[in-house]
């Protein structure tokens, strides 16, 4: 399995790019998004990378952090989900953006994507919506993107884009915290546990948005040990 990838970018494609390694160029696939953030031909990139092994085909898929990583791998094990359209998906919403619709239950979110339509939507927020905590959780533990250096890619800007408030914070409303509880209810926490979790969510992220405080909660609730 090869999960990294560290070199210098020799070329871009509409969706792909070949990464020199030591004199050993690998082709490899990535979104819309990753491509945005990926340095300038020449320039040392690093990603995170996901292989796809079949009879006839080898294929590389590439992420800048291990969360959009793993939400690849889980949005795949959905019948109907492929390479092709989790890599849509993940395009088109990001890794915060995927969490968020999951824990809201949101199907319209990822019917965004290309290729993607209501029923498979729909079919990938029933089927994830009991597997997605740990990758939930893994987004709020500060994870390091696959950076090499000041010089490879940082994290997804575009990311943060999708989930920034438009206007400045304000302490965590009430119905931020009714929506982060919805969502923990949907995931199958029972209430007792997720109004702990997203009051004391609440109380050490001020200002946080519903998604943010999903995040926290979900990190509050992970197994510990």
């Amino acid at each position: 399995m090869i999960g990294r990838i560290a070199g210098r970018l020799e070329y871009r494609a509409a969706d792909h790019v070949l990464i020199d390694v030591k004199g050993v160029g690998y082709i490899v696939y990535v979104s819309d998004r990753v491509m945005a953030t990926l340095p300038g031909v020449g320039e040392a990139v690093a990603l995170y990378t996901d292989l796809l092994v079949r009879e006839d085909l080898l294929q590389l898929f590439g992420f800048t952090t291990l969360v959009e990583k793993e939400w690849h791998r889980l949005l795949m094990s959905v019948q109907g989900i492929g390479a092709k359209a989790s890599m849509a998906i993940l395009g088109a919403l990001g890794a915060d953006g995927v969490s968020r619709a999951i824990a809201l239950g949101d199907w319209a979110a990822v019917a965004t994507a290309k290729g993607v339509g209501p029923k498979t939507a729909k079919k990938t927020i029933l089927e994830l919506k009991d597997k997605a905590h740990s990758v939930m959780a893994m987004a709020g533990t500060g994870v390091a993107p696959a950076a090499d250096g000041g010089a490879s890619p940082t994290a997804d800007a575009a990311d943060d884009a999708v989930l920034e408030p438009v206007s400045a914070p304000i302490e965590a409303s009430g119905a931020v915290q009714s929506d982060a509880l919805s969502a923990l209810g949907n995931l199958g926490y029972g209430p007792s546990d997720a109004a702990s979790a997203v009051a004391q969510a609440a109380g050490e992220n001020v200002g946080a948005d519903a998604a943010t405080l999903i995040r926290a909660a979900l990190k509050l609730l992970a197994p510990k040990g």
